[in-house]
C-alpha cells in the first residue's frame, strides 16, 4: 500500500504526516516505509481486530441525547499522529510554563488579587466569572497548586504554528483513551515499536499517583487515595474506573464518604470507617459538597470543603480551580504569564475577541460568518457557533445571545487546523485534528509525551469531540536523534 499513490489529496491545511511535496515528513518516514509493506486487506484485517478488541475490552464513552444516555464503542483510527521529539520539547516547555502561571493566578485571585489591583486583569471579568468560588477565599493549597491535572487543547494552523485553543482545569478527561490507544497500537504494529524510538506514555498512572500522593496531609504514612466519581451514568465513568484500577486507588461515590466532627474524610467499609487522605474528584464544584455549594446535590460529600480548608484532605483538582477555566480568562493568559513569571509565552494563544468590549463585540457581530463564537464556560463542543458553516438563522440567534450577555461570549478566527491521513473505508483521507496533552503539577511537574489526538471523522468537519462524532488517534513522539 503506497500512501502517496492512493489519491491522497492535501488540503490547504498543514498536514501532520505529509509535506507539501507529497512526501512523508521526516518523523513519519519509518511509518510510511512500513505501510508500503502491507496490502489493503492486511490493513483492513488489523483495523477489524482493533475494533473487536475495543468491544471486548469495553472501551466506551457515553453520549447524552434526547433519546437517553447511549454507550458507544470508542472510535479509533489506526494511522497514528507523529510529532518529532525536537518540536515536542518546545511544546512541553510551553505547557509547563502555562500551568505554572495559571496556578499562581488562581492563588492570587483567592487571596490578595494583585493582578486585579495592578490593572492587568479586569475586575469585571472576575466579577462575571461563574466559576469563582467565594467559599475558597483566603486559601492557599499545598504547593500553591489548584489545578493539579490540566488538559490543554492544542491546534496547528496552516502555517505550522501550534496554538493553545483552551485550558481545561476543572475535571479534564481523555487520558485513559490516550493510554488505551497506545496499547491498541502496540498490538496492531508491534514491529514499529521495535524499530522506532517512540517515547512511552505508559508511566502516566504512576506519575498521577505520585502527584496525588504528594497532597496527603499525613506525610509519614502511605496515603489512601480515592477517585470520586458521579457514578456509572457519567460520560467519563470508564476513565474514572480505569484510572482508579491503574493507580491502585479506591473508586468511590459521594455516599461512600463521610466527614466526621474532626473535619477528616472517611470511607465507609465493612470493617468500619477508613480515613481518606487524597481525593481525585471527577465531580464539578457545584455538586462536590452540598454543605458548601448546591444543597440539593446527592453526588457530593457534605463537609468536604470544610475538611479541605482544615488541611485534612487533599483534593485534585482543588475546588475553585475552574476560575481559570474560562474562555474569556483564556484571552488574558499571555499577560498572566508575563505578570507572574516575567517571561514571554512559549506557546501562542489563538487571536481572540471579547464581546464584553463594545468595539470587539461590534467586530464580532459584523463578522459572524467568518468567526467561531464560544460561550465562556461550555465544554465538549457544545454551545458554539462555527460561522462559515452556520445558517443565517443560527448566526442571527447568536447575535441575540451575544447582545443579551456579552461577558459570556468570545470569538476567534476560523483556523484551518491541521489534518492527518485517516483510514476511511479502504483509503486514506485527510481529517482535521487537535491534541490534548496532560500536565501534572504538585511537588513537581510532568507532561505526557504526546497526548490524546482527537480527530473529526467527518469530511471537512472541525469538531473533534467524541460527543459530536469525533474519534481519536495514538500520538507518537518520535526521537529522530537516535535514528
Amino acid at each position: 500500500m503506497d500512501i502517496l499513490s492512493q489519491n491522497y489529496r492535501l488540503h490547504e491545511a498543514y498536514d501532520e504526516l505529509i509535506g507539501p511535496d507529497h512526501k512523508p515528513r521526516p518523523a513519519a518516514q519509518p511509518l510510511f516505509d512500513y505501510l508500503t509493506t502491507l496490502d489493503a486487506r492486511t490493513l483492513e484485517d488489523r483495523r477489524r481486530a482493533v475494533e473487536a478488541a475495543i468491544m471486548t475490552m469495553g472501551i466506551t464513552f457515553t453520549v447524552y441525547s434526547d433519546a437517553g444516555n447511549i454507550d458507544r464503542a470508542w472510535p479509533f483510527d489506526i494511522i497514528p499522529r507523529i510529532i518529532a521529539r525536537s518540536e515536542w520539547r518546545r511544546i512541553e516547555a510551553g505547557l509547563m510554563q502555562r500551568l505554572k502561571a495559571l496556578n499562581l493566578f488562581i492563588t492570587d485571585l483567592y487571596n490578595e488579587q494583585h493582578i486585579v489591583k495592578d490593572g492587568v486583569f479586569p475586575l469585571d471579568v472576575l466579577e462575571g466569572s461563574k466559576n469563582f468560588r467565594e467559599q475558597c477565599r483566603g486559601i492557599t493549597p499545598r504547593f500553591g497548586v489548584w489545578a493539579h491535572i490540566c488538559g490543554t487543547d492544542l491546534v496547528r494552523d496552516k502555517d505550522g504554528t501550534v496554538y493553545v485553543l483552551e485550558d481545561n482545569l476543572r475535571v479534564p478527561s481523555g487520558v485513559s483513551y490516550m493510554l488505551e490507544n497506545r496499547q491498541l497500537m502496540k498490538r496492531l504494529f508491534p514491529e514499529m515499536f521495535q524499530t522506532c524510538d517512540i517515547l512511552p506514555v505508559d508511566d502516566y498512572p504512576t506519575q498521577l499517583n505520585d502527584t496525588l500522593a504528594a497532597l496527603s496531609p499525613r506525610e509519614n504514612e502511605r496515603p489512601v487515595i480515592a477517585v470520586l466519581t458521579p457514578g456509572i451514568f457519567n460520560s467519563a465513568y470508564f476513565e474514572h474506573s480505569y484510572l482508579a484500577q491503574q493507580m491502585g486507588a479506591i473508586l468511590v461515590e459521594g455516599p461512600d464518604l463521610v466527614v466526621k466532627d474532626d473535619d477528616c474524610v472517611y470511607m465507609k467499609t465493612i470493617a468500619g470507617l477508613r480515613r481518606v487522605d487524597v481525593i481525585y474528584r471527577r465531580i464539578d464544584d457545584d455538586f462536590l459538597d452540598p454543605e458548601a455549594f448546591r444543597p440539593d446535590s446527592v453526588l457530593g460529600v457534605p463537609g468536604l470543603l470544610r475538611a479541605w480548608r482544615a488541611g485534612n484532605v487533599g483534593i485534585a483538582n482543588a475546588p475553585g480551580a475552574g476560575v481559570a477555566d474560562d474562555k474569556v480568562v483564556y484571552a488574558f493568559v499571555p499577560k498572566i504569564i508575563e505578570y507572574y513569571l516575567g517571561e514571554e509565552p512559549l506557546l501562542a494563544n489563538v487571536p481572540s475577541y471579547l464581546c464584553m468590549y463594545p468595539d470587539q463585540m461590534a467586530y464580532v457581530l459584523d463578522n459572524l460568518d467568518s468567526l467561531v463564537v464560544k460561550p465562556a464556560n461550555e465544554s465538549g463542543g457544545y454551545g458554539m457557533l462555527i460561522g462559515p458553516r452556520a445558517t443565517q438563522g443560527e448566526r442571527d440567534q447568536f447575535a441575540r445571545l451575544i447582545r443579551e450577555n456579552p461577558r459570556n461570549y468570545m470569538a476567534q478566527p476560523t483556523l484551518s487546523i491541521s489534518t492527518a491521513p485517516t483510514l476511511v473505508d479502504d483509503r486514506l483521507a485527510p481529517r482535521h485534528l487537535d491534541l490534548r496533552p496532560f500536565v501534572l503539577q504538585s511537588s513537581r511537574m510532568h507532561v505526557t509525551t504526546g497526548g490524546l489526538t482527537r480527530v473529526a471523522m467527518k469530511a471537512g468537519s472541525l469538531v473533534v469531540n467524541s460527543s459530536q462524532g469525533g474519534g481519536s488517534k495514538d500520538t507518537w513522539i518520535v526521537d529522530m536523534e537516535g535514528l
